[in-house]
């Protein structure tokens, strides 16, 4: 990997790692207030586990679009980029509605369709590259169960 591509792929992983600066500033303001009088299902993760699990899924967020990138020379990548960008903005927007605007139901209705926009993220890219693909399965996971999170939360309160 020169320079270039080295630069390319931090700018990547940077611009990943954006939403979920965006929204911690959200998180931050109600995590240890608000969040902490909502009743939560007994599968809900302690709080400790959120920061890594989100530093890695950002992180391989943004190599994933790093191989998509490198490959628009060759092939239009722009579909698999507006796709992928939608869903950035929709990640970032959860935590907004979530945590800033405390509503677990609109916070739900965001995350399915957050869901489905890495559904489509995945299939684009998988088109493009199956690695940059693939890394975003844990994505998808961690998604899948906080949607069910999200709507217990919802349930419960």
């Amino acid at each position: 990997m020169n320079y270039k591509d080295a630069a390319t792929a931090l700018i990547a992983i940077f611009i990943c790692h954006l939403a979920g600066i965006i929204g911690s500033f959200f998180t931050a303001s109600s995590v240890s207030t608000w969040y902490t009088t909502l009743v939560k299902p007994e599968f809900n993760p302690p709080g400790w586990v959120f920061g890594p699990v989100w530093l890695t899924l950002y992180t391989l967020m943004g190599i994933s679009l790093y191989l998509v990138w490198k490959k628009r020379d060759k092939q239009n990548v722009t579909p698999a980029l507006l796709v992928f960008f939608a869903q950035l903005v929709l990640n970032a927007i959860w935590s907004i509605i979530f945590f800033g605007l405390q509503s677990p139901f609109y916070a739900f209705i965001i995350i399915i369709f957050l869901w489905i926009l890495i559904v489509g993220s995945i299939y684009f890219f998988y088109k493009i590259s199956k690695p940059a693909a693939y890394l975003l399965i844990p994505y998808i996971l961690w998604v899948s169960f906080a949607a069910v999170l999200n709507f217990m939360i919802w349930i419960l309160n």
